[in-house]
């Protein structure tokens, strides 16, 4: 491409910055065919990541994007990565590198290259980069294929990758960035290998970093979302995402994942409305991805809807079964106490029984005098009648013992 046609594209942009969002987009749109038809990389600089107002950073992003899409290998990555060390501004690489790395790994997540793959090109590199340049070349490389492993959700090849793969190794004094660390964070997360303890660590380094990015907090955010199960996690989530979503209120990602927190709390109708939220700045937001997080968030609404029913039903039948165990042990109380009523009346009926017969006896047999009879009869009656309160304080005595047991047991 010549330099006339590099100047009309340049004037092109400069004239729809700040304008129209739909004139803006079909500028950018033809420039960035151009560019593909013609073979050749945009020749201006990107100045910054706004995807939003930035119209040179939205035809770079949508150039590379479809070279992506066309060859979605590192190869294409090494192209890139070299392509930003002339173009992109120094204070701007850093943001600009997690921004296309991270994310055409995600776009590009069915074809996972090994790490044999991406060494070979990163070893092919004969533009004879070193020190800082070099590390920064592998250092997207290995973003890059991070992207997709993520993606993928291979947690255990992602851990082995960003340790011990040579293009990461190759990044340097780059792996102490705090998106590197995030990345290490959400590995030891998702895996079965390693500990909860060493995977929070990486995450609080990551996130109290002074100098994280936005992809930092959201793979932080990520990791533990589809960490493997552990106690506490919800709360964690829920808590992160609260402080990602002050930060960042327009982010419908970090809404979304305050959502699973909630939802994972069983705080149902706060994690209804944060997915609800997710969905309205999802259809404002320049996404490349628009589609697959449509997806992603109504399946995410749909299990937390299924969760909010379930929890609805499960409290229902909880009341329910309250209910019938209050009445059980009404039902038990009652019965106990006809029971012990019960054995008391036998035992004063006995004891009048007794007390009759003794008494016909003694009336109706024998030679004593009439006031001999009459104690004889007082002393049986006074004993009958200590028998039968004996019983029956007896039986108040155990009764009372065992509700005692039975209210503390309670």
């Amino acid at each position: 491409m010549d330099s006339t046609s590099i100047t009309s594209i340049t004037a092109r942009l400069d004239a729809v910055r700040g304008g129209d969002v739909r004139t803006r987009d079909r500028v950018c749109d033809e420039v960035v065919a151009e560019l593909l038809t013609a073979g050749t990389p945009p020749a201006f600089e990107v100045r910054s990541a706004d995807l939003r107002g930035d119209p040179f950073f939205i035809c770079a992003d949508r150039y590379w994007r479809g070279r992506f899409e066309e060859r979605p290998t590192a190869g294409t990555a090494l192209r890139c990565a070299r392509w930003m060390a002339r173009h992109v501004r120094e204070e701007s690489w850093g943001v600009v590198a997690e921004q296309w790395a991270l994310g055409n790994g995600f776009l590009n997540r069915g074809s996972v290259e090994s790490a044999e793959q991406v060494a070979r090109a990163l070893a092919d590199a004969t533009d004879g980069a070193t020190g800082a340049a070099a590390e920064r070349v592998a250092f997207f490389l290995t973003l890059y294929q991070a992207g997709k492993l993520r993606a993928n959700f291979c947690f255990d090849e992602l851990h082995g990758f960003l340790a011990y793969a040579p293009s990461a190794v190759a990044a340097g004094s780059l792996r102490a960035a705090p998106v590197y660390t995030a990345l290490q964070s959400l590995a030891a997360f998702g895996s079965r290998s390693l500990t909860v303890a060493y995977a929070s660590e990486l995450l609080e380094r990551a996130w109290s970093a002074p100098d994280r990015t936005r992809h930092t907090v959201d793979i932080c955010l990520n990791g533990l979302a589809f960490a493997a199960p552990f106690d506490g996690q919800g709360e964690l989530l829920r808590a992160y995402a609260s402080l990602a979503v002050e930060g960042w209120p327009d982010d419908h990602t970090f809404h979304s994942r305050l959502a699973t927190g909630l939802h994972m709390c069983g705080r149902h109708d706060a994690a209804l409305d944060s997915i609800d939220t997710a969905f309205v700045l999802l259809a404002a937001s320049p996404t490349a991805s628009l589609g697959v997080l449509q997806n992603q968030y109504l399946t995410q609404r749909d299990a937390i809807q299924e969760g909010r029913l379930r929890a609805l039903r499960d409290a229902e039948q909880q009341a329910r079964w309250e209910r019938q165990d209050a009445a059980n042990t009404q039902l038990e109380r009652s019965l106990h106490t006809s029971s012990v009523r019960a054995v008391e009346v036998v035992a004063v009926f006995t004891a009048a029984i007794a007390f009759a017969v003794g008494s016909l006896q003694v009336t109706l047999t024998g030679d004593l005098p009439l006031s001999d009879r009459l104690w004889l009869l007082a002393a049986q009656g006074v004993g009958l009648a200590l028998f039968a309160l004996l019983i029956v304080g007896g039986t108040w005595v155990i009764t009372r013992s065992h509700r005692r047991g039975r209210n503390g047991g309670e």
